[in-house]
């Protein structure tokens, strides 16, 4: 993205579609490029010939003073909470070291997609006042900067479904914004997200999401700038949304924490308006994606405290108790999930789960271990596929014409198998009956393999080139069947080109899809990509997964 005196790095350019189209959105881009002060704008020396892993240019800069790298650099969320209750550190400073930590890092990722400092600071002012008179906190995320996906309604500020024609201005938060806002969060961004929210890339109007590590590859998606943000420290805990992969897929690319709740466990209202015609069969879920485990299990107990129920029949009362609950009988049962029987992960993910179960192994007493293989995977992703269009993709290429946006090549990826005409309401009652009957028999057959949980990989490889997210096979399966996972950073990162293979146990390929995965691994370079692994548990043990991820801490080095 380029707009004036603001310069965006992308180095693939995004499809453009008609003047029409292009003039509304350049004049966007000039609106966002207008609130930023030149004292923070990126020198031309770097943004015209960037280095490949971008994340040590906002320390670089001199941009940011030395509280402010302390404040970014050395906190979560629970820390800084903490922090600013003790009067360590002001509301007002911690707002303003990140909103100029994240419009440094949007320069370098294009991760943003709206921007208020000035809003921020006078929202912490006001926190700051509160607990000068007071000598108390508003609540737990006192003070704490909170940024969120575009598509969530943020009062004052616009939101979109993924097309420009659905951009609209919001009069109310929904929700979870003001349970997050009564609790003291402190807004001051919106991240960037792909067209009709459905890529595991963040490719949209406002430009190519990248990813920090090596701007030659993707940060993921769908929530894509929450994740290029966090891996920079624009921000230390961020909302996402997941349907086939969307927090997962982004936490992994991007070696931060990202957690997929079971659906209705968190609130999800007013995230979609109109709704979202993939839900009649797959529906959505919420989570929090950041820095640490802790922060994780903070957001959520930050969320249940408020009862969302309440407000929500939809959403089902189960207590929190998440790291601080009830542990699982010893040796924890985990199932090492190396493929799911239609492709072999590429080599730095094979390594990561080499890595696991070595540091694992190390204590038979805590973990006992056992392979893992998915019941029908292959069946499972081609169901999925088809059950994201039960209206053929017309809605889609509706909002796409309106505006004369063009259609990026990952829409039209997704919408392969979305065949053209919508489904009957026979056709999507048997959709329904066709996927719970695969969740029972993969219930059965998880209880078969009598496993706690489950480590896989998050993705095929790691972060993948630039429009090349094409498989999402080792997220979406656990959409399907509606289960918890929770994506954890290893120490593993790829080499440089050239540098390692595949292993010689898996040297053949094990289906066509595993072939063109060889070859875009052959043809790509991921040097420092991070690698992560997922955690999965059975649909509502969202609080046995976390206790087993707490069992796993030390043996894992998680944060």
């Amino acid at each position: 993205m380029s707009s004036g005196k603001l310069i965006v790095i992308q180095p693939k350019p995004v499809p453009k579609g008609t003047p029409e189209f292009q003039a509304r959105v350049e004049k966007i881009l000039a609106e966002f490029a207008e609130k930023v002060p030149d004292e923070l704008i990126l020198p031309t020396s770097i943004t015209s010939n960037p280095p490949k892993n971008v994340t040590g240019i906002p320390r670089e800069s001199g941009i940011l003073t030395e509280e402010e790298l302390d404040i970014t650099e050395n906190y979560d969320a629970v820390a800084l909470a903490e922090a600013i209750a003790s009067k360590k550190f002001t509301a007002v400073a911690v707002a303003k070291a990140f909103a100029k930590r994240a419009i440094i890092a949007h320069q370098l990722t294009c991760c943003l997609v709206d921007w208020f400092m000035d809003e921020a600071i006078e929202t912490a002012k006001a926190l700051d006042e509160h607990l000068e008179k007071t000598g108390k906190t508003v609540g737990p995320l006192h003070g704490v900067p909170l940024s969120i996906k575009e598509h969530m309604p943020l009062k004052g500020h616009y939101s979109s479904c993924g097309y420009l024609d659905m951009r609209v201005m919001d009069e109310n938060d929904c929700q979870m914004m003001a349970i997050l806002r009564k609790a003291g969060a402190v807004f001051y961004c919106k991240t960037n997200q792909p067209q009709g929210i459905m890529h595991l890339e963040g490719v949209s109007i406002y430009g190519r999401v990248l990813n920090p590590y090596n701007i030659g590859l993707s940060a993921g998606g769908s929530t894509s700038g929450e994740a290029a943000l966090l891996a920079m420290r624009g921000s230390i805990l961020g909302v996402g949304t997941d349907i086939g992969g969307s927090i997962r897929g982004p936490a992994g690319f991007c070696g931060i924490y990202g957690f997929k709740s079971t659906s209705y466990t968190l609130p999800c209202k007013d995230f979609l308006p109109a709704g979202f015609h993939a839900e009649l069969n797959v529906l959505c879920s919420t989570g929090p994606m950041c820095l640490t485990l802790r922060d994780m299990d903070f957001f959520v107990k930050v969320i249940q405290a408020a009862k969302p129920y309440l407000e929500d029949p939809r959403l089902i009362p189960i207590p929190w108790t998440g790291l601080t609950g009830p542990k699982l009988p010893a040796p924890l049962k985990i199932g090492i999930m190396t493929s799911d029987g239609v492709n072999i992960p590429q080599p730095p993910v094979l390594r990561a789960l080499e890595w696991a179960k070595t540091q694992l192994s190390k204590s038979p007493e805590l973990f006992s271990l056992k392979p893992y293989h998915p019941y029908q995977a292959a069946t499972a992703m081609a169901n999925i596929r088809k059950a994201y269009w039960p209206d053929g993709g017309k809605t889609t290429r509706d909002h796409l014409a309106a505006t004369g946006e063009p259609m990026f090549s990952l829409t039209q990826w997704i919408l392969k198998d979305a065949g053209t005409e919508p489904l009957n309401p026979d056709q999507i009652l048997e959709q329904r009956v066709t996927r719970d009957r695969f969740r029972v028999k993969f219930a059965e057959d998880w209880n078969s393999q009598d496993v706690d949980i489950v480590i896989c990989p998050t993705f095929v490889g790691p972060a993948s080139e630039h429009d090349t997210a094409f498989y999402w096979n080792y997220t979406a399966l656990f959409n399907y069947v509606d289960y918890p996972g929770a994506v954890v950073p290893t120490p593993i990162k790829a080499l440089k080109k050239g540098e390692e293979s595949y292993p010689a146990e898996f040297a053949t390929p094990i289906s066509e899809q595993d072939e063109h995965i060889r070859k875009l691994w052959a043809e790509g370079d991921f040097e420092g990509a991070p690698i992560t692994l997922q955690v999965v548990a059975r649909k509502y043990h969202d609080n046995d997964l976390f206790a087993a991820l707490d069992t796993m801490k030390e043996a894992l080095e998680l944060k």
